[in-house]
Parts: structure tokens; sequence; C-alpha cells
């Protein structure tokens, strides 16, 4: 048979697979593929291939390869759980971005000693190098198969009629699955285990709660060496840790999760970027609103929240009584916006007219979605609304973007961020979106053809639009490599018409407005988070809670260390004294820790000659000089947003 390989034509026996192939091409190749990418789906190595198909051979510097090595390796977790713990019933274990996980229902909950043991049989398993065999069953023999996996019998029986219930063996254990997989455990190579956790069946609160072990595993041990050290670093960073460390922000039970406290430093963070945001937008043309944290349902109705967002919202009162008001807090500000558009009828003169509100929002994410600051149940975001004539719509998505770019690129996360066209699924337009086929053709014809005439490169996520129409969702990574959303550009053909917003145009007819929903930097408590984590704590000067400390070095300099903190007060600037009697070198250590970026060291030769010795938090030492040459260098500093 024929196969293209390299954009080349060579004749390989037929029925042959893509293991033996690579082994005829490369010996070394055949050691390190993993999986197989045929006609541009991947594939098992041990698979036949057809004649005329076009292969390529993923190693471990290949996403699909890595994904393929971590979802055998989920199975050798499972394999291992059950000869340390038998009686554990599997539920699901997928490969992930950073590695692999399974659930578990168990008796009592895994420990480290557990982790350790399972690891071991693990290395055990790879060892062995055991084959993994595919077969099917029809669904009575399936189900006869997993009858003492009950986790394994509802996925069964949640399977299609006409579904291919597959299974793969290795050794002894036996898992219900789709693949693709390795050929054989040998070829995981390197893997770890790294930390436990507690995760609902399916993902929901009604369900019982498993032990979820997480793992990574790659080609070779220096991968994973290297993984490990990354990870160690990311602790480090980790804002749920560092944040409380420095007294960001604190979480109490009694308040509830996803209810995070802003302790002084993290409020003046936020209260700094907010208001930057704000005189950036005021300066775009923007106007100012302030609208209300609740709702009667009425108004959800009217924008459909209450149809597609019901279960996210918190409601108070009886959502089924219509006897009775019914209020809910607002987990958007888009349908209070558009009051202030409805205020009066408007002109086409008037477009496009740009609002902008400092939000707070309130959404019922599940408890297991919860984490630090990242994601919360309460939160506020830079959120906008731009009412506008289809002429206008390149031209102010353009606006949004370049606003959400420059912000993004002054607090120094635009580098690490990625562009998602996000879009609607045509086989759930009932349950999930507003709005007929046709419609949302148009405009994601309209959104796709500006996005590529504004060079945005970007993936296409699928199912991942709003429920009135698509949006481009601006990605970023915590340290952990979990993704989420951080700003996103939404555009809305639909909500204008529900909610009767109209213009008299040029031509004296009243048409329905286009509108584009935004944010300029998004959650202010998720843009905190991922700055602590980006800086290790050390937040540019300008956006610093505290940037600078007067450090004392006897207690006769005491009252000239408060005069400086006064006069730099003064200027604008946020200081503090430490007058305490701790010697300098202990002083110069907590301000080191606190993370705070200048150090005014003064003592008996600076009060007499009027100086400041001044250290930086990275660059040491700077030396002595006079007040207005450092309120000079800061100044420069802050203006500029320097990134230091």
């Amino acid at each position: 048979m024929k196969i293209t390989y390299q954009g080349e034509i060579r004749e390989f026996a037929d029925g042959m697979n893509a293991l033996d192939m690579a082994g005829e091409i490369d010996k070394e190749l055949k050691k390190a593929a993993l999986a197989a990418r045929v006609n541009g789906e991947v594939a098992e190595l041990v698979k036949p291939v057809p004649d005329g198909a076009t292969v390529e051979f993923l190693t471990g510097s290949d996403a699909d390869g890595l994904r393929v090595l971590r979802h055998t390796a989920s199975h050798v977790l499972a394999q291992a759980v059950k000869a340390v713990r038998p009686e554990a019933k599997l539920a699901i274990g997928p490969a992930i971005d950073n590695g692999f996980y399974y659930d578990f229902d168990v008796a009592t909950p895994f420990t480290n000693e557990d982790l350790a043991a399972i690891e071991k049989e693990m290395t055990r398993i790879i060892k062995k190098n055991e084959r993994l065999e595919r077969f099917e069953l029809p669904r009575a023999e399936a189900l006869e198969l997993m009858k003492d996996e009950p986790y394994k019998v509802e996925l069964i029986n949640d399977l299609p009629e006409d579904a291919t219930i597959s299974f793969y063996r290795q050794g002894d254990f036996t898992d219900l699955c789709a693949g693709p997989h390795l050929p054989s455990t040998g070829k995981v190579k390197a893997v770890k285990l790294t930390s436990i956790a507690g995760a609902y069946w399916r993902g929901s609160e009604k369900n019982k709660m498993l032990q979820r072990i997480y793992g990574t595993a790659f080609a070779t041990k220096e991968e994973l060496d290297a993984y490990v050290a990354e990870r160690e670093e990311a602790l480090k960073r980790d804002h749920n840790k560092l944040g409380r460390d420095l007294e960001y922000f604190t979480t109490v039970d009694v308040v509830g999760q996803g209810l995070p406290i802003m302790l002084p430093k993290g409020a003046r963070v936020i209260q700094l970027l907010q208001r930057w945001v704000e005189d950036t937008e005021q300066k775009k043309g923007y106007l100012l609103t302030k609208t209300p944290l609740m709702a009667k349902r009425d108004l959800y109705r009217i924008s459909g929240h209450w149809d597609h967002y019901l279960d996210g919202m918190f409601v108070m009162g009886d959502p089924n009584d219509e006897t009775k008001e019914c209020f809910a807090l607002r987990p958007m500000t888009c349908p209070f916006q558009y009051q202030v558009y409805l205020n009066r009828q408007r002109s086409y003169r008037e477009l496009p007219m740009r609002l902008g509100e400092t939000s707070t929002l309130f959404r019922n994410e599940d408890s297991g979605e919860m984490h630090g600051l990242i994601r919360v149940r309460q939160f506020t975001i830079s959120e906008g609304h731009l009412i506008l004539r289809p002429d206008q719509l390149e031209e102010e998505f353009k606006g949004c973007l370049e606003l959400a770019k420059y912000m993004l690129d002054t607090v120094g996360m635009l580098e690490n961020c990625t562009f998602r066209f996000s879009q609607w699924d045509p086989a759930n337009p009932k349950n999930k979106y507003e709005g007929t086929p046709e419609q949302w053709h148009e405009a994601q014809e309209i959104m796709g053809r500006i996005l590529d005439h504004l060079g945005v490169k970007y993936t296409i996520g699928i199912d991942e639009a709003a429920f009135y129409g698509p949006k481009l969702d601006i990605q970023y990574k915590n340290v952990f490599g979990k993704e989420d959303t951080i700003v996103t550009i939404q555009i809305d053909m639909l909500l204008a018409e529900r909610f009767g917003m109209e213009y008299v145009d040029a031509d004296g007819q009243k048409k329905h407005p286009y509108i584009i929903h935004r944010t300029s930097l998004g959650c202010y408590e998720r843009t905190l988070a991922y700055l602590i984590e980006k800086y290790a704590g050390a937040l540019p000067t300008w956006m610093a809670p505290e940037q600078v400390r007067v450090l004392s070095v006897t207690d006769r300099a005491a009252d000239y260390a408060n005069a400086l903190v006064a006069k730099l007060s003064e200027l604008g600037y946020r200081a503090e004294a430490d007058i305490t009697g701790e010697k300098i070198g202990k002083k110069i250590r907590l301000a080191q820790m606190d993370k705070v970026p200048y150090m005014l060291v003064v003592g008996d030769r600076d009060m007499a000659e009027n100086t400041v010795s001044v250290r930086h938090r990275a660059e040491g030492d700077l030396g002595a000089m006079s007040f207005d040459s450092f309120a000079a260098l800061l100044k420069d500093v802050v203006d500029s947003k320097a990134k230091k």
C-alpha cells in the first residue's frame, strides 16, 4: 500500500500498523513514537493504517502525543490503586493539559503515604511493559463486565443506543475507555503523582464527593525533572498561598467559599487599577454609569438570563412562585446599562454610545471550582457596553481590542495571553442559545472578518459563545497551567431587539443598534491573582500597595523618618516608616520579604546632610541622594508605569 509520510509517498505491506511503519523508517523513530496522526486523526500505533493515508508520528514533544501518553498513565494509576486499595470504585481518568487525574470512590480518603505506595506500584506496572489491548462488547456484556463498578455502569447506560462500547485491557486490569492509548505501559517512562483533591462525580454538588489523584507523565525522566522544578517555582508563586502570606486577601469559613476578604494591600491594588481603568476609559469617550446590584426576575426574563443562566444566579425568593416578587443578584451588567440608553429616544448622531461601569457581579459557581481569587462567587469587573450603528462595528471592536491589549501590556500580562474566537454549537441551539442559525451565521461571519482584518491570531472554541452572540476571549494561564478568560469582547445582534432599543437613523427610520459587550481589564480579583503570580508578589512600583519604606538606623532618626513619610505622602506616594528598635539588617530583610520596591535607610549622616540612602528590592544599594533626587526618580518610575 502507498502511504504519504513527510510529503513523500512510501510503500509498505498491506495492513501494516503505524508502529511497524516507524520501525521500517527509523528504529529511533519507533522508540520515540507514542501515537500517530492518520489522515489528521490521532490514532494508536498498533491500529492498521489504511491504504492511501497520510501519516505523522507523534512523540513526547507533540501535545497530542503527550496527551495519549498521559491518558495511558491514568489507566496505570487506576490499575495501581486497585492493587493498593482493592475496594476503590473507578470513576473517570482523563489526560489534562499538564498531566492527568483519576477519580475514585473510597471509604477513607487517600493519604500522602497512599500516594507513595501507589506511585511505587505504577513504576512496577510500567516496568512490566504490559500491552494495552482494545476490545468492544455489546451493551449487555459490557454491563456484566462492569457490574462491580457502579460509575462505569452509569456511564455505559448513558451512552447512545448505537454507541460503540470499547474497553482496554492491560494485564489483569480492564477499563471502559474510547482511547487512544500507547501500545504498552513501558512507553510511559517517567511518572509522578502530584496531589490529592476532592471532586464531585460529574462536577455536580448534588452527587457524591470522590477522591481525585492528580499526576503527570513524560516520555523521558529529564522532562519530568524539568517539570518538577517548574512546579516547585509555581508553588512559590501560587497566589493562593503568596497572596495570603503577603496579606493581600483572606477567606473565612463563616463568610463562605468563593467570597474573599480583601485586606488593605489587596484593596489598595484593586482601587489603583480601578481608578486607572476608569480614567483611561473616560479619555476614550466612555460614559460612567452606576446601576443596582439586583433586579426583579422580569428584567432577566427580557434579557434571557432567566432562561439560560438561572442555575448560575443567586435568587431571593421562589423563582417558581409568580404571586410574589422575586429578585436576583446580577451576574452581568448589560440589562441594567441598557436602561441608560432606553432613558429617552436616541438619534444615530449619538452613536456610538460607550457605557462603562465598575461592576460588582455575583455568580453561583460550583464549590469544586473555587480557587483563591481566580474563581469566586462575588467579583468586580471593568464592564462596558457599546451601542452603535452597524457601520461602526469594526472600528469600535478594534477600539475595544486595542484598549484591552494596552491595559494587559501595561500590567505585564499581554505577552502570555492567547486569543479564542468563541462560537456557538449548532447542535445545541435550543438549550443554550438565543436567535436563529441565520443570525448566528451572520454574527460569526462578521466577527471572523473583523478578527482576520485586524490580524488577530486565534483558535476557535465551539460551544464557548455567550447565549446571545460570539465573542473574542483573551485567555491567560495561571502558574499551574490552568487557563481562564481574563477579557472578553462580544458582538450582540439580538438583545437590542428584546429590550426595544432603537435609534432614529439618517433616513428617519427607527432601527435596532448593534451592541458590543466588553471588558478592558476584566475581573479585578482575577487580575490581582495573576499579577501576584507573575511578579512573585513584587508588584511594579506604580501599583505596589506600599511603594517606599523609610528605615531608621537609630532612635534619633525616627522623627526624620516620619517627616520623610509625610513628604512622600504629600506627593501622592504610598510610604510607611519602620522606626522600631530592630537592627537595620532585620528591617531591610522585613522590607524585602514584604516586597517593598524602595527602602530609604536614614541615620545620623542623612539627617545632617539632608539625604536618604536608597535601596531597591531587586537592584540593591543605589547610594545616597537628596530627597528631591529620589522623588524625581520615583516619579519617573511611577509615571512611566515601569515593570519594576
